[in-house]
């Protein structure tokens, strides 16, 4: 790890939650971009199983969504 880095994260811890998390967010970004992973967090895998319990849009709604945005 460079220098930049390791004196960057040794300041961060004291910072506010918020900002803590919003890097956090960001570095989950950067890894997801050089992997092609994402990995969700909590709080977004229980708003995804909210929405899929919401049944605001069926199944084939949401299918020709993402068909219609070019994601299959």
């Amino acid at each position: 790890m460079i220098e930049a880095t390791k004196e960057i994260l040794r300041r961060v811890e004291n910072w506010p939650q918020e900002d803590q998390e919003e890097l956090a967010d960001l570095a989950r970004e950067i890894e997801a971009r050089r992997t092609g992973v994402y990995i969700l967090t909590n709080d977004e895998r229980v708003a995804l199983d909210e929405a899929l319990r919401s049944a605001v849009a069926s199944d084939e709604e949401v299918a020709a969504f993402w068909k219609r945005h070019g994601v299959t």
